[in-house]
């Protein structure tokens, strides 16, 4: 069913860190928070509180350090490519209307240039810190070059939290949410495409967990007025109270397998 529906574009593919693990046992970039935040602490050492918390420690850098330290250190962090996955690559050639890649790491914008797509815009989220006007994405083409104001393109991929490629986008302090999240809630924020592009779809999320209350919240906006069904796959014997409230609030039915196995039923011919 999901595969039929994603490749009728009735159904959206919400990508997380977790695929990183599919084509590589040892990927070249951190694969979530935690890992971030660990490569961070290897640069400039944290208070053991906050030591394990992405944001918090990347604001304790953003202080002390400056912006433009955080922003290098995370393009240094992200600068590697992780492969390709098999399901990447699938998605590349689907006529999809629109993907959401909530990871830093470029890996969905590499299958589509890979596939050779010239109908694709990238529509990433920014950070306001060096900015002094309203602002909250900026869209790009394939190619890396910014657009103003975005065309319409066939699929529109958008990384809320930023993207290593092409300019080094990132929201990952604890000061980078915080305008974010005060006008979330009334949906400014989010992209008007994304707005139109949801509204007759449900979403799928591979490789995404929503563990930390940030990732809830986005999950939660940017699914919203949509008409779903919605599907996630995760490892229900992991999963934390606070992820199976949000799971049930949003009407997200559970998939209890191995990504790798779901990837490989989505991909391979049936």
């Amino acid at each position: 069913m999901l595969k039929e529906a994603l490749a009728a574009d009735a159904i959206i593919p919400y990508l997380g860190p977790g695929l990183l693990r599919q084509s590589s046992a040892a990927p070249p970039v951190p694969d979530g928070p935690e890992g971030v935040a660990a490569a961070l602490n290897t640069r400039a050492t944290a208070p053991s509180k906050i030591r394990s918390n992405m944001w918090s420690v990347a604001q304790f850098i953003e202080q002390r350090r400056h912006r433009r330290t955080l922003q290098a250190w995370m393009a240094e962090i992200f600068a590697s490519s992780a492969p390709l996955t098999g399901l990447h690559a699938w998605l590349a050639t689907l006529p999809l209307s629109l993907i959401i890649d909530s990871w830093y790491d470029g890996t969905m914008r590499a299958a589509l240039v890979a596939n050779g797509r010239t109908d694709v815009v990238e529509i990433q989220g920014v950070t306001r810190a060096n900015e002094n006007r309203d602002i909250w994405t900026r869209t790009y083409d394939l190619s890396g070059k910014e657009l103003r104001p975005g065309p319409a393109a066939k699929t529109v991929l958008y990384t809320p939290h930023g993207s290593v490629r092409p300019a080094a986008n990132f929201l990952v302090s604890d000061a980078d949410y915080v305008e974010v999240l005060t006008e979330i809630d009334i949906q400014t924020p989010i992209p008007e495409a994304v707005k139109a592009r949801r509204t007759n779809r449900g979403f799928f999320f591979l490789g995404c967990r929503f563990d930390d209350q940030m990732l809830r919240i986005f999950a939660r906006q940017i699914m919203k007025r949509s008409n779903g069904p919605h599907f996630a796959v995760i490892d229900a014997k992991t999963m934390t109270k606070n992820e199976r409230r949000f799971c049930t609030e949003c009407g997200i039915t559970l998939i209890d397998l191995p990504i790798g196995e779901v990837a490989a039923a989505l991909v391979n011919p049936a």
